[in-house]
């Protein structure tokens, strides 16, 4: 992919080249490498300086310099991370926002041979927690922290948009503007191709939804309850309670109908309501934990085990003890060629996967160390873990395609492919890596090379 040639090209070097040791390239190339092995501290590259698979990495076996290292130590690249728009003494590097972010989409692009007939846009928010005096740092309310918003967009596994954002905003703040920018860019390469967008609650806002209706976009956004939806599916609900109990299983209904809030919509949009009776043990079940596919404003895994830890213990629910209703609802453009209970169940709860793909950004390539003190430099933070994402990404889906490990996380990727034993020897004209014949994943690492060359 040229990954760090061509992010590499999306930052302005301000110094002396005479005095330069340590290219961009080679900077970006070894913090990339550094997250993605998981080594998320800039700490770790003192000793990592030395280390020969980075400097093979690198292509860059010595320094210029008989007291450097072929790569760079935690200062250079803490000087990379810190980069401002306006030069300084210490910081002469910066970084053009624009086209950092058009890069994360033509890498989406380029992925693609051929043109596909659809694609599905997934948007969420999630909460980045602070623990110092970062700029930009609010207390939200309800993930009970100080924190970053940041915005995700994905397509399948493809990452689009990484935007840090402050906590202070609605959760979809932002979103149009970064749909309009990705949409334009994608349909200037596919002409043809329908856009669907996907997300919880948070989204569901009239901008988002008319930009859509505007642009021959389609949508499906989860929407909050209130008592004039409630009271809409009141007769469905009460249909499904009665079978549940005839039953003794759950029971699900679904009801299709048209909706206008009293202020905040332009129109009128069709309303798909889910009218679901639980069992005892159902109901107890998402009353501790919260379903990823049927939930509106989830939080990451971490955040819901964290909120599950501080939940006093329920006993559990006696089998004569009637469920409870579980009424839900999604608006969409789409036409009524699309059945109703299809596009919930088979389409929208499906966006729950995505959270699979945030906890990957967040828990396997450190994508919530902003712990910079500025906004600018923990975007940067941001965009490198999104960057080393796309990297095994690009690895689980050229490489890894047909093997054992082709929907592995990018934490057992590294587990089982990557964080190897190995015997390193060094002579005047190459450098020898040994590993151990018992290597479990050998025939996987194998066909991995084969298929990468």
């Amino acid at each position: 992919m040229r990954l760090t040639q061509r992010l590499s090209a999306c930052f302005v070097d301000r110094r002396n080249p005479a005095l330069i040791e340590h290219e961009v390239e080679t900077l970006l190339g070894q913090r990339l490498i550094g997250l993605a092995l998981g080594y998320e501290d800039l700490n770790d590259h003192d000793a990592l300086r030395h280390d020969p698979l980075f400097a093979a990495l690198a292509g860059k076996l010595t320094a210029r310099r008989s007291d450097c290292a072929p790569v760079a130590g935690k200062s250079t690249l803490n000087r990379l991370e810190r980069s401002t728009q306006t030069p300084s003494r210490y910081h002469k590097i910066g970084y053009e926002a624009d086209a950092i972010e058009a890069l994360l989409v033509d890498l989406f692009i380029e992925a693609h041979k051929e043109a596909p007939k659809e694609i599905v846009l997934d948007l969420d928010a999630t909460d980045d927690p602070l623990h110092g005096e970062q700029e930009g740092r609010f207390f939200h309310g309800y993930y009970d922290c100080y924190c970053y918003l940041p915005l995700y967009i994905f397509c399948g596994q493809h990452l689009l948009v990484a935007k840090l954002r402050k906590a202070d905003i609605d959760g979809s703040a932002g979103a149009t503007e970064e749909i309009e920018r990705v949409v334009k860019r994608i349909r200037a390469a596919w002409p043809n191709v329908r856009i669907w967008l996907r997300a919880d609650s948070g989204f569901a806002r009239d901008g988002l939804m008319s930009w859509c209706e505007a642009n021959d976009a389609y949508f499906a956004f989860g929407l909050a309850k209130n008592d004039r939806l409630n009271a809409e599916l009141a007769e469905d609900l009460a249909a499904a309670a009665k079978e549940s109990a005839q039953t003794g299983k759950a029971a699900r209904r679904f009801k299709d109908f048209t909706y206008r809030t009293r202020d905040s919509w332009s129109r009128e949009r069709r309303i798909i309501g889910k009218a679901e009776w639980m069992t005892p043990t159902q109901a107890e079940a998402i009353s501790n934990t919260s379903d990823i596919s049927d939930v509106s404003n989830d939080t990451t895994q971490r955040e819901k085990r964290k909120k599950k830890a501080k939940r006093k213990p329920r006993a559990t629910a006696a089998p004569t003890e009637p469920g409870r209703g579980n009424p839900r609802f999604i608006v969409t453009s789409a036409g009524k060629e699309h059945e109703a209970r299809a596009l919930y169940e088979g389409f929208y709860c499906a966006r729950g996967e995505m959270e699979n793909r945030i906890k990957e950004c967040q828990l396997d390539l450190f994508a919530d160390r902003t712990s910079c003190a500025t906004m600018r430099a923990n975007q940067l933070r941001l965009w490198l873990a999104s960057f080393a994402y796309v990297l095994l990404s690009a690895l689980r889906r050229v490489g890894l395609a047909g093997t054992r490990f082709s929907d592995a996380t990018c934490g057992t990727i590294r587990l089982k492919l990557l964080k190897i034993g190995a015997l390193v020897k060094i002579s005047v004209r190459r450098v020898l890596f040994s590993m151990a014949s018992a290597f479990p994943y050998v025939h996987e690492f194998a066909t991995v090379h084969a298929a990468l060359t």
